[in-house]
């Protein structure tokens, strides 16, 4: 099972370019165009994510005309760095910049012209590496060796 968002836009042909110049979505299938050659809906993915969207009709009013945000889209990337440079470079409106978070992501935040919100995470937990195993000897002496005398003191 998967739970696929659907996202509304007044031009929804305008967000098809957008989308895929500024966070790397590609369409999927066939646009539905009206007699007008309106784009009403659409299909794209980013990875094996699917995001349907289509425009409503022209009563519809977007996050932007309604001054607030309707939803948030969460998204796993794996490079936040390179999405966000990509992102910015594109004209997103950059919400929050790259942050690490208490739940080990690191991870920014984005409007879309219409105002729809994304937020972009990498897991950085899949991203560290195992830590080596060290073996330490320990080299002795003879002597009690004097911290002091040599800057490494404890207390200051």
């Amino acid at each position: 099972m998967a739970i696929t968002p659907y996202l509304l836009y007044r031009d929804a042909g305008a967000a098809l370019t957008w989308l895929a110049q500024a966070f790397g979505l590609r369409e999927t299938g066939q646009a539905f165009k009206d007699a007008n050659g309106r784009v009403t809906h659409a299909e794209m993915a980013l990875g094996d994510a699917v995001l349907l969207l289509g425009s409503p009709g022209p009563d519809f009013k977007n996050p932007k005309v309604l001054g607030q945000a309707t939803q948030n889209l969460y998204v796993d990337v794996d490079d936040v760095a390179r999405h966000h440079a990509r992102a910015a470079k594109a004209g997103a409106k950059i919400i929050e910049a790259p942050q690490d978070t208490v739940y080990g992501a690191r991870r920014y935040g984005a409007e879309d012209p219409e105002g729809h919100r994304w937020y972009f995470a990498q897991d950085l937990k899949s991203q560290r590496r195992p830590a080596r195993k060290t073996t330490r000897r320990r080299i002795t002496t003879g002597k009690k060796a004097n911290l002091r005398s040599r800057g490494r003191s404890s207390r200051k």
